[in-house]
């Protein structure tokens, strides 16, 4: 059996799945990083895994994730998504996400990508923890406390330091997995 992190539930499929085959993977696709950057924000005071039981129908409500499209939405859209028993019904984490959807355009416009911003905060190139106790997990970093304090200055919402850094290692800006994890060595291999 091989080892993996000590936060997955592995009774769980779907959970180690996800540890398996996302989790701290490199991501560059400005589709991929808001669909992350959304989830990361919903989940603010609940559980991952309960945010990752709804991913297909934040998927579904949230137009796939297109930045565009969810940048358009209106007060009908919001309605419509308060009454969405799939996903979590908070107005303030709904009209959030819009609100990012528009601040995340308005980077892309600034950068040619949201990726390009994004990854400047790491230099480019994924930080490696060592991890070998529950112990070593950090909830924040100094990247994350930048990356979260120049997300507020330009208007994103529900984005504080502790759920950058976990978007940070959702999307491989940080390779967090434990050091005997099998995952460690395979997503160090992904780099650019």
């Amino acid at each position: 059996m091989c080892s993996r992190c000590s936060w997955v539930d592995l009774s769980k499929e779907d959970y180690v799945a996800y540890h398996d085959n996302e989790w701290g993977v490199p991501i560059y696709d400005d589709q991929q990083l808001f669909e992350f950057l959304t989830l990361e924000s919903a989940q603010a005071g609940l559980s991952w895994y309960t945010i990752l039981k709804k991913r297909d129908n934040y998927r579904r409500a949230f137009a796939n994730f297109d930045v565009h499209k969810v940048a358009a939405f209106n007060d009908q859209d919001v309605a419509r998504l308060l009454d969405d028993a799939g996903i979590v019904r908070n107005k303030l984490k709904i009209n959030a996400t819009i609100n990012n959807a528009q601040r995340f355009i308005e980077v892309q416009k600034e950068f040619g990508s949201f990726s390009a911003y994004q990854w400047q905060f790491v230099d480019n190139k994924p930080r490696v923890n060592s991890i070998h106790s529950r112990e070593d997990y950090v909830a924040t970093s100094e990247q994350s406390d930048a990356f979260a304090k120049d997300l507020k200055k330009r208007g994103f919402k529900f984005l504080g330091s502790t759920t950058v850094y976990a978007h940070m290692q959702a999307c491989g800006m940080v390779n967090d997995h434990h050091d005997d994890c099998f995952r460690k060595a395979q997503v160090l291999a992904m780099y650019k």
